[in-house]
């Protein structure tokens, strides 16, 4: 890839990595209910989730979502009941207790599980990079490793932009819980976004893929 081609890529994904989307979203509402250990933790789950969907773009799964509505209507809705359920989760959960600082998160490795799957069961991010991805691709050149770099580039920016929104909710995080209700209406207000975006996903067309 020449310097413009891979300018004009770094500036694309920049702008469409900055777009919030499910990813961003789960990121920002973990970051906020549990710190910023759990928001880099979604970064990683998120991050592996989204380089998996270029991995299938690469290989042919938008194909296969192109061609077969229901494939991708299985998965859509598969993803958008994921989210409702994280949001539920967080609604039913018992806010953290005072003597106890870690009352109520969740481990490390299931934010990054819970990551992986909110980028995973979005198939509109598979069909995106397929889209995405060869418009600075080079003719003559093997298609396969063109892919495969530029979705780990991207991923690479997307992961950028997520600490960014990570250090702004932690920023955030202190201020919010200066006022006395704060870890129940933080829960409340996770928890809604998520079910939120669950029933928007699953009702709206084409969307930002993050």
């Amino acid at each position: 890839m020449n310097t413009s081609t891979l300018v004009a890529f770094l500036a694309a994904s920049l702008v469409l990595a900055i777009t919030p989307g499910p990813g961003v979203i789960y990121i920002v509402t973990r970051t906020l209910s549990q710190g910023r250990a759990a928001g880099v933790a979604s970064i990683a789950g998120v991050a592996c989730g989204n380089l998996l969907n270029s991995l299938g773009a690469a290989l042919g799964l938008a194909a296969l979502f192109a061609v077969s509505s229901l494939a991708f209507t299985v998965v859509k809705y598969a993803g958008a009941a994921y989210l409702i359920y994280l949001g539920i989760r967080m609604l039913r959960g018992t806010p953290r207790a005072q003597t106890s600082p870690v009352a109520g998160r969740a481990p490390a490795g299931r934010v990054f599980r819970e990551g992986v799957l909110v980028a995973l069961l979005n198939p509109k991010t598979t069909i995106f990079f397929a889209a995405f991805l060869p418009q600075f691709m080079q003719a003559g050149t093997p298609a396969l490793p063109q892919a495969v770099m530029l979705g780990a580039v991207f991923v690479l920016v997307a992961a950028t932009t997520d600490l960014c929104y990570v250090l702004l909710a932690t920023w955030l995080a202190p201020r919010f819980a200066r006022a006395g209700a704060a870890p129940r209406w933080g829960r409340y207000a996770s928890g809604g976004s998520l079910v939120a975006l669950g029933v928007a996903s699953a009702m709206a067309g084409q969307r930002s893929p993050r």
